[in-house]
């Protein structure tokens, strides 16, 4: 697992687009955050509520294009017949190329603690909420544990890393927005609203973000990855 991880890292890293990924993610949330309309200073207090709410947004672009080669490459190339024909089962290829995305992930998540410091230093009177900004991080961190698991099981259907890239977007969209989106329509209103809408990321990503670490919530988003990484898992066995 840790030589496919490492393997994964080394690959991404040894080209400029990995630190181009990782520096547009923080340039489109630095700008939103601190240069355009609507931004931190606007608040008059010290908050880091919009990162938390425009950061999904922003891993719904990023963490498909970290993943969209991850197993699409290995099949188009043949190396995965290489992978394959060594001792390591195939569980835990998948494994360690999910835990090298998750690294890639934290690692651009890092270097936003400056936002935090930041604002904290630029507060008035009122510091930032520490214990939740800190539910809100690992809420990010699980949100973008459920994306990375959506896009290597894409990444699983198709040697073509385009077509991934926008199943994988589409399809994080959608299990994020969606829920939320239906149980606004009219006619489930005052009635299935709120079911429909703890079905989806959305309802327990918002639930984290209040500092609040709830056991439903964690399994809610341990359950996600589980299933999507099986679902690759049985992709792979196909292949066999």
């Amino acid at each position: 697992m840790w030589p496919v991880c490492k393997k994964e890292l080394r690959q991404f890293f040894s080209g400029l687009t990995g630190y181009l990924a990782i520096g547009a993610f923080l340039v489109v949330n630095g700008l939103a955050l601190f240069v355009f309309n609507d931004n931190l200073f606007d608040y008059g207090y010290a908050t880091l509520d919009p990162f938390f709410a425009l950061a999904p947004w922003v891993l719904l672009f990023l963490i498909p294009a970290i993943t969209m080669r991850s197993f699409a490459d290995d099949f188009r190339t043949g190396t995965y017949e290489i992978l394959q024909a060594q001792p390591i089962s195939p569980f835990r290829i998948i494994l360690g190329k999910y835990l090298a995305a998750l690294i890639v992930v934290i690692i651009a998540l890092i270097p936003t603690a400056l936002y935090s410091i930041t604002i904290d230093q630029l507060a008035a009177d009122q510091t930032i909420d520490a214990g939740a900004t800190l539910g809100a991080y690992i809420g990010l961190i699980l949100l973008a544990g459920v994306f990375a698991a959506i896009s290597i099981y894409c990444s699983s259907l198709t040697p073509n890393a385009v077509a991934v890239f926008l199943l994988a977007a589409l399809g994080c969209a959608t299990i994020h927005y969606g829920a939320q989106a239906i149980s606004q329509l009219p006619v489930v209103a005052g009635s299935l609203d709120y079911y429909i809408d703890m079905a989806g990321i959305e309802f327990h990503y918002r639930s984290i973000r209040r500092g609040l670490i709830d056991s439903r919530d964690l399994i809610y988003f341990l359950s996600l990855i589980t299933a999507f990484l099986l679902l690759t898992l049985r992709n792979l066995l196909r292949r066999r």
